[in-house]
Parts: C-alpha cells; sequence; structure tokens
C-alpha cells in the first residue's frame, strides 16, 4: 500500500516544548533538516503563562510570619521568540543544513506585596535568562533511507537576577551575566521509507560551557545588630561556568492510512546536572551558611514525550491534533519557576497556497503540575516555602515554510 506523505511536523512544533522542565523552550527539533531538497521556514512562538501559589502557613523565613497562607500572585512573565531553518541539498548524498533557535529561557518576577516573602520595598525577586543557539547541520544520505548528521552548535547566553525578602533571609542580591557563547555537537541518524510517509530519528546534542563573567552586588542585614540596616559588602565581577545540558530526541512519523500520518517525539535533557552558580553568592552563603547556595539547580531530569495524528484534508488544507507529557527536572523546585511538567493538547493548520509554500498555525494548552517551591537555601533538602496548585498556560505559534 502507498500512502501519500503529509508533512505535519511544522504544525505540532509550532508549539512543541513552549512551556517545559527547567528552563527548556524550544525543544531543539531537528525536523526542518529532514525536509526533501532545498527547505526554508521561518517561525514565531509565544507563551502566556499563569503561574501562582500560596506561601505555607508555617511560613517565617527571616522572622516573617505576616506572609504564611498569602497568595503569591502571578509571577510568570509572557514570552515570544523567534526560529528559523535553512536547508541545501547539496547533492543526491549530501546536505547542509542551518537552524536557529532559542532554546533555552526563563522569565519570572514577584508582584509587589505589602507582606515582604519575596519582594521588599519597591523591588522584587525576579529572573531573565536569554538563550540563543545556531547548529550548523552536515549531513550523509548514502541511500534514500538513510541520513547521517552531525555538526558544531553555537550557543550564547544572558540573564540577570535580583533576590529580595525574608524568603531569601533578606539577601539583596543583584546578578548580571552579559552575553557570552560557547561551543557544542551535535549527531544522529535518521531512517525513512518515502513510499509510506515513514521517518524516524535519533539526535544527540552535547553539552555546552559558557565562562561568564557576572557582575554581582551583595547586601546583608547587620550580623551583630540586624536593626542597624545593610551592610553593603560591594560590587565583583567574576568568572563562573554555566553549563546547559545534554539531550537526546528521538522523533518518528509513520502514515497509518490514506493522508493520514502519526507522529511523536521523545525527549531527554539531564537537568540533574545543571546550576548557576555564581562565584560571590557561592563564597557569602558558605561564609554565611557553611553551604554554597545556587543561583538555581534541579535535582531531576526531564523527560517528555508528544504524540499525534495529522491529516491532509484537500490539496490545500491539513490539520493536527497531539498530546504532550513533560515529567518536570524535580519537586520541590526553585521559587523562580515553581511547576513541575505538564500534560498539553495542541491543535495545529497549515494552508499550502501553492505546493512550495505553507503556512502553519498552532495552539496548545498547557496544564502545569503542581510544585513545592523552595529558596537556594533549601536546595537538596525537602524544605520548601509555597505550593503552586491548578497553574496553566497557553502556548501560539506561527510558521511559513519554502521548498526552492
Amino acid at each position: 500500500m502507498k500512502i501519500r506523505i503529509v508533512a505535519f511536523s511544522i504544525i505540532y512544533l509550532s508549539t512543541g516544548q513552549l512551556y517545559a522542565a527547567a528552563i527548556d523552550r524550544s525543544g531543539q527539533s531537528i525536523l526542518p533538516f529532514l525536509q526533501k531538497g532545498n527547505y526554508f521556514e521561518a517561525g514565531y512562538s509565544v507563551l502566556d503563562p499563569n503561574v501562582a501559589g500560596k506561601i505555607k502557613p508555617d511560613f517565617s523565613k527571616g522572622g516573617l510570619t505576616t506572609a504564611a497562607n498569602m497568595e503569591t500572585g502571578d509571577i510568570a512573565n509572557s514570552y515570544a521568540f523567534p526560529s528559523a531553518a535553512l536547508k541545501f541539498q547539496l547533492t543526491d548524498h549530501f546536505s547542509i543544513g542551518f537552524l536557529y533557535d532559542h532554546p533555552f529561557g526563563a522569565d519570572a518576577g514577584y508582584p509587589i506585596k505589602d507582606y515582604p516573602a519575596y519582594t521588599q520595598g519597591t523591588e522584587k525577586s525576579e529572573s531573565e535568562v536569554v538563550t540563543q543557539s545556531l547548529s550548523t547541520i552536515l549531513g550523509y544520505q548514502p541511500n534514500e533511507h538513510f541520513n547521517v548528521y552531525a555538526g558544531p552548535v553555537l550557543q550564547t547566553t544572558k540573564g540577570n537576577s535580583r533576590l529580595r525578602g525574608a524568603g531569601y533571609n533578606w539577601i539583596k542580591y543583584d546578578m548580571n551575566a552579559p552575553e557570552t557563547d560557547g561551543v557544542g555537537w551535535l549527531a544522529g541518524f535518521a531512517y525513512s521509507i518515502p513510499e509510506i510517509a515513514l521517518q524516524a530519528a535519533v539526535t544527540y546534542r552535547s553539552e555546552i560551557d559558557h565562562d561568564i563573567d557576572m557582575t554581582e552586588s551583595v547586601q546583608i542585614l547587620n550580623p551583630t545588630n540586624p536593626a542597624l540596616g545593610y551592610v553593603n559588602l560591594g560590587t565583583t565581577t567574576l568568572e563562573s561556568t554555566v553549563t546547559t545540558p545534554q539531550s537526546v530526541n528521538i522523533d518518528l512519523q509513520s502514515g497509518i492510512m490514506q493522508d493520514t500520518v502519526a507522529f511523536a517525539n521523545f525527549r531527554w535533557v539531564e537537568w540533574s546536572k545543571f546550576r548557576i552558580s555564581p562565584e560571590r553568592l557561592a563564597q557569602l552563603t558558605t561564609q554565611l551558611t557553611g553551604k554554597a547556595v545556587d543561583l538555581a539547580a534541579y535535582s531531576d531530569d526531564q523527560y517528555a514525550a508528544n504524540i499525534g495524528i495529522g491529516r491532509k484534508f484537500n490539496t490545500h488544507w491539513s490539520g493536527s491534533v497531539s498530546l504532550g507529557w513533560d515529567s518536570g527536572a524535580g519537586n520541590p523546585v526553585t521559587t523562580l519557576g515553581p511547576t513541575e511538567g505538564y500534560w498539553s493538547i495542541g491543535l495545529g493548520a497549515k494552508y499550502a497556497p501553492a505546493p512550495n509554500y505553507d503556512i502553519s498555525l498552532g495552539l496548545k494548552y498547557f496544564m502545569l503540575g503542581d510544585a513545592k517551591a523552595q529558596s537556594g537555601f533549601d536546595f537538596g533538602t525537602d524544605n520548601y516555602d509555597a505550593i503552586y496548585k491548578d497553574n496553566d498556560a497557553w502556548g501560539y505559534g506561527l510558521k511559513i515554510g519554502y521548498r526552492f
């Protein structure tokens, strides 16, 4: 039986990993590179999350008890990012591709409250991370079924963070990490049977080290007499290393009937080894508490799956529906990212005015997992400050694909 090929990856991935474990964002898909012939695509993704919680009844950090049982307000900010891919089929056996995306990111901040659990006066605890990636991929196709590929990955990252309030033991801490770059690599292979729209691909991405000159400002309450206010410990710039995690993606697709395909994506990311540990913060907290405090860290690896069905309705229109699951990266989890994975449902539609180009739209709803939030002072323990329940997010995606 011959089944006409229907390319649905551009639909369901337009909102694929917008909200995921830790700071995972794009899902780092390789599928544009596996398109037939010469291909270009450009996309834009938007996420609108709602993440709010309630401080636990016995909260008393820093001697503050009035925050107990209080609502945190929505701490998650909406964000958007572009993506693009360009692939050339140089010969029957060799191809080259370039993939651009924002693989990791974070944008969170606590609303100003009367009780200073995570805010202080007009200042609030907040964090932003922006990461960009450009993958250059060389592929070798010994025949129409196999594709072996590998290449370097250039990644940039920058971020800033501010800690305020009793939840962080009244430390006033500011960190700015200017944009720096690091280089890693990817490798993988794919197998396809075009006649039945079968495609399977496995892609590995390496860790990437970033040596960042972080500028840190620290103030602490007077250790002998807190009534005297804050002691300014100054501003320093020291080099710290942040390593973005290794990962594996498995992509599957197969025709199941005329003009209908089933697809699946499985992803593993090694978040359990990820740390953001600014040097000055580590030195100071070791002196104060006997243990270095990480600005961000996770206890578990991420496992995620997305499965669905796509169907071509006519010459111009096709659509898809998908279900997704993400394990999260541990619980309790950081106060600036307090969710544990998700369940999701997504819808996609593709309009092809002509055989060589198309426009895809995606919509995805995320039911975010409940989580206990803990500050860096409690990482590695069961202690937590607040519980976040019944949160959700909406993701939106737009992609334009062109074959030439």
